[in-house]
């Protein structure tokens, strides 16, 4: 193993870690997050974690701890002794689905690997895994798994359903297959609590006389491709990723393009997403409040929520609708989780630098709630381009990194300088740190999300959006002694 010591500074406050804290601070109304709310508004520079509160320590590039099955791609791809990823010391890690190998129902493992869902389903653990294939209409490509329950016979993207067991507490493919087929640009979504993936296309295209531009629900227990059926009054738009309020059922959804929504979807029945109401955040007394840059004043932001006339945009942009009533305006947003009572959600090229910005919506009622700057990253050495969030069993924050930024001071060496692809981590307190790199190529992380149990993080790192490709997407299991930092 290849030491590849990460960069931190000690710190002076212990990390308050746990699920348990998490609901002693719920029960006294206490926000678990202040003090990352805190170091946001100050515009102080953000502190590392070390060991010692909150981060894992030193990152080592290591092999799969099984081997990985083999595929067409470069030979790299079908080395089990090569370093995929560097880790924290102790932590170990299998690849279960790469681009190109056999699934069990006889289709390829597409490309193009993002948003995920983790699901319990016996003694196993299902994944449901995005595909943002963006091949073009008459590109050649066909859907995914052929005419089977196509929406589109010219889309090329969907989902797969991975099925896994843990003989011996190492991670194993069972069996994987198509769940949803013929749609396009599949980027990321949610998990509900009634144990189904809400896939979102990141993409407004009419193709082949087909609209774009909607939500699909995939059962994790599906067993064959759904029948797919856009869910409509969700909202027609650029569509990143989904949060579900396991209270009341109500949706928040991401926007994904130059000025952005942020968006919630209430149905009209629990559970049923084919009706209801889709409604803009808004900032109370202040029509289009910019959130992108100079969001630095200690203050929590009083929201309320504009209704979408016509979310289908029949014959107007829904961002156009909300923005006419008021509504706030965000720099393209990506990834949102609910936890702790909140949802929250990034917006990828936010901020003074345009590296990132962390956003939390706290409800407060049916119809308001506070809007609050979580973390902004003041340099590209720190963060850059934040995407996938997610709010870990043990209440930190988990940030998958897009970017096409090259760090200046390198944490490790490899033949030609290339974009870091990190995994970070944001602890309670406001300290961030490093907590894996793809070492194979610079394609962006995603799909970040739990067993149910906890003890094992699912990730991919998406590979190409378009064939032919020469990086294949991935999808990784890591465990470790989770208990010792802020994941």
């Amino acid at each position: 193993m290849t030491d590849l010591s990460t960069r931190f500074r000690p710190g002076r406050r212990q990390f308050i870690g746990g699920a348990a804290a998490a609901a002693a601070g719920l029960a006294v109304g206490v926000n678990p997050f202040a003090g990352l709310s805190a170091v946001a508004a100050s515009g102080r520079p953000p502190r590392d974690a070390n060991e010692r509160n909150g981060g894992y320590g030193k990152l080592v590039a290591m092999p799969p701890a099984a081997p990985v099955p083999a595929n067409p791609y470069a030979t790299i791809y079908n080395d089990s002794n090569a370093d995929w990823l560097a880790l924290p010391e102790g932590f170990q890690y299998v690849v279960l689905g790469v681009t190109g190998t056999t699934m069990t129902d006889g289709n390829r493992t597409p490309q193009a690997h993002d948003g995920m869902g983790a699901f319990a389903y016996g003694d196993n653990v299902r994944l449901v895994r995005n595909h943002e294939n963006r091949d073009n209409a008459g590109s050649g490509f066909p859907p995914i798994a052929g005419a089977v329950n196509a929406y589109n016979p010219l889309g090329a993207g969907g989902n797969t359903t991975v099925e896994i067991s843990f003989p011996g507490g190492i991670p194993t493919l069972v069996k994987d297959f198509v769940s949803l087929n013929g749609t396009i640009v599949n980027c990321a979504g949610g998990e509900t609590p009634w144990g189904s993936w809400v896939s979102c296309e990141e993409t407004t295209e009419t193709r082949n006389g087909i609209t774009h531009g909607w939500n699909f629900e995939i059962p994790a227990a599906a067993e064959v491709p759904v029948v797919p059926i856009p869910l409509k009054k969700m909202g027609r738009f650029s569509h990143e990723a989904v949060a579900v309020d396991p209270s009341t059922g109500w949706v928040y959804e991401t926007e994904d393009a130059g000025d952005s929504g942020f968006y919630r979807f209430i149905p009209t029945t629990y559970g049923d997403l084919t009706d209801g109401t889709l409604q803009m955040l808004k900032v109370r007394g202040q029509d289009n409040y910019n959130t992108k840059t100079g969001q630095h004043a200690p203050k929590a932001l009083p929201a309320e929520w504009v209704t979408i006339d016509d979310p289908e945009a029949t014959t107007t942009r829904t961002y156009t609708q909300g923005a006419a009533k008021g509504g706030a305006v965000f720099a393209r947003l990506e990834g949102c989780w609910w936890g702790n009572g909140s949802v929250y959600f990034s917006s990828t090229n936010g901020g003074d630098v345009g590296a990132g910005q962390i956003w939390e919506y706290r409800p407060a009622g049916p119809d308001s709630g506070i809007l609050q700057l979580v973390f902004e990253s003041p340099d590209p050495e720190v963060l850059t381009f934040p995407d996938n969030v997610n709010v870990t069993p043990r209440g930190g924050v988990l940030l998958c990194e897009d970017t096409g930024y090259v760090r200046s001071q390198r944490n490790f060496q490899q033949p030609a300088p290339f974009a870091e692809q990190f995994i970070k981590g944001l602890t309670r307190d406001g300290r961030i740190f490093d907590f894996a790199v793809n070492l194979l190529d610079n394609r962006e992380w995603a799909g970040a999300c739990w067993s149910p149990d906890g003890n094992y993080l699912f990730v991919n790192t998406q590979g190409e959006t378009r064939e032919p490709g020469n990086d294949p997407g991935r999808t990784y299991a890591i465990w470790g002694d989770w208990a010792r930092g802020a994941f």
